[in-house]
């Protein structure tokens, strides 16, 4: 802040357009509320007119900074007008790296999401490890397999915000090796979150439709992603439970869930866990729209995304982005955006 002030007290006087650029790892927000007001007030200049302000962050490991420098990952400037971002972009013309011009808090935001999903990387390695040695099995192997995994593992895959993990392998699989942890009296206190945390994004779920004010709900998709008819443990399934317990009037439509074709292990699920489930069930979107004042998206399949005008008069809530290009506010609500 003091810098800033600095800057704005040597801008009054200059007399012409100058671009401020703070490299600084700073929380979202704060180049918006507190930065740009202080060398408004210390220059007496107005941002947009007498003056910019970008966010470029850094994204240099100690070390090897010169050589992350010439040979970053990409080059991230965040401008509140992207005219803003010209000059700052100009600088790194001779990189190679692609160059991404964006909203002024998501680069501040986009450093964090780094940072902490580095930390987590190697928080994650340390408790495979850790339990790796006490079961005699040789975690580098371990890892070093799991590296070669660039569809899945070290990859793009997985890492869109959304409603939560659900099918037949994630949550048994992590349950089994926490449990295997406890046996061996390893603590494995991030895996142990993961379930939890799994957990919670069905509750935040379930308060959003809450929240909306009606109790005549529609479903569009239960299993737990498109084009899949596996219903065990489901978070849509999961939901669906939680909001009948509070007596909301629920409808469901899934084109690849059918009584006459569940079959193995998911029937046996279905009619263990969810027998009344065939009574919620209908045959086309419509039935489903028209007999719901709150539609929930619960995966990204084709005909949900392609609903359009349908849906107009409906509260939606989305928990799969299903419906692009939009953010939440009146008549709708993302899940994590």
């Amino acid at each position: 802040m003091r810098v800033a002030q600095q800057i704005g007290a040597a801008l009054r006087d200059k007399g012409r357009w100058h671009t401020v650029v703070i490299r600084s790892t700073v929380l979202p927000g704060t180049i918006d509320a507190h930065v740009i007001p202080a060398i408004e007030a210390a220059s007496g200049l107005t941002h947009g007119k007498g003056f910019a302000v970008c966010s470029n962050p850094e994204f240099l490991r100690e070390g090897t900074s010169i050589k992350d420098f010439r040979e970053p990952p990409f080059t991230l400037i965040g401008a509140i007008d992207p005219a803003h971002a010209v000059p700052v972009a100009a600088l790194y013309a001779n990189l190679t790296a692609s160059c991404h011009i964006v909203a002024l808090q998501v680069a501040e935001m986009v450093k964090y999401a780094c940072n902490c999903f580095h930390g987590l990387k190697v928080g994650f390695a340390n408790e495979i490890g850790n339990l790796c040695k006490v079961m005699g099995v040789d975690s580098h192997e371990v890892m070093r397999l799991f590296c070669e995994d660039k569809k899945l593992n070290i990859s793009t895959a997985y890492l869109r915000p959304g409603f939560a993990f659900g099918g037949s392998c994630l949550p048994k699989d992590l349950r089994a090796i926490v449990h295997r942890g406890r046996l061996e009296d390893v603590p494995m206190p991030i895996l142990e979150a993961v379930l939890d945390s799994n957990r919670r994004q069905i509750e935040r779920a379930f308060q959003m439709v809450m929240a909306g004010g009606s109790k005549r709900v529609g479903i569009l998709g239960l299993a737990f992603k498109a084009g899949t008819d596996d219903l065990r443990e489901s978070p849509t399934v999961s939901l669906v439970e939680m909001l009948l317990g509070k007596g909301c009037q629920i409808t469901i439509h899934d084109r690849d869930v059918s009584r006459a074709n569940i079959i193995g292990a998911n029937r046996e699920y279905v009619e263990r866990e969810i027998p009344h489930l065939w009574s919620l069930m209908r045959q086309t979107t419509n039935e489903v729209i028209e007999a719901s004042e709150i539609i929930v998206i619960g995966n990204g399949s084709r005909e949900y995304r392609d609903l359009g005008k349908a849906l107009d008069g409906r509260f939606i809530i989305d928990l799969a982005r299903a419906v692009s290009g939009r953010t939440s506010g009146a008549g709708y609500q993302g899940m994590c955006w």
